[in-house]
């Protein structure tokens, strides 16, 4: 059973990833209007990888007697300025979120709620991977800059990323 605490902290966590999928599919709305189609994919899939990460949370309250409370979504950004200006931003949100997965986490902990804190450590990973990835993106931008070649090459490379739903986000 959740504490009250712990709930409150999950629901957030859920809003947050639901404004994270509201966010990617903003980026990629907006790269598909600038006929980056590729990237415009990419950033679609991370919208719906933002979409199960909230089912996740979902699910485990409801299993744990928890309630869900959903709140409403707070508005994104609807323009970049560039292909890199995008990723910065998503590189800045993830290291967000992973501040508020750890926070979570060390509720968990205070509170002694194993089960909680072994679910959030798939978040902790996740997160190391979400950082990782945007890193390496902006790393190659700035190697590309404003080479128009560079960035074709690159929206073809992230055009290549598919969807693949987690097993257990139900």
């Amino acid at each position: 059973m959740l504490s009250n605490h712990l709930e409150t902290a999950l629901n957030k966590q859920i809003n947050a990833e639901f404004w994270s999928a509201y966010l990617y599919l903003s980026m990629s709305t907006h790269f598909a209007s600038e006929g980056l189609n590729g990237v415009a994919n990419w950033f679609k899939v991370q919208f719906k990888e933002e979409q199960d990460h909230a089912l996740r949370i979902i699910n485990y309250v409801i299993s744990q007697g928890g309630r869900v409370e959903l709140a409403p979504i707070d508005k994104v950004s609807t323009k970049w300025e560039s292909l890199l200006a995008a990723f910065l931003d998503t590189l800045e949100h993830e290291k967000v979120v992973t501040a508020r997965i750890h926070e979570i986490v060390a509720m968990a902990r205070e509170e002694k709620d194993f089960a909680t804190e072994n679910m959030l450590q798939w978040f902790v990973n996740e997160q190391v991977e979400e950082e990782e990835t945007a890193q390496n993106i902006i790393d190659a931008l700035k190697l590309i800059g404003d080479n128009g070649m560079g960035i074709y090459m690159m929206d073809k490379e992230l055009g290549r990323r598919t969807y693949v739903p987690l097993s257990d986000a139900k």
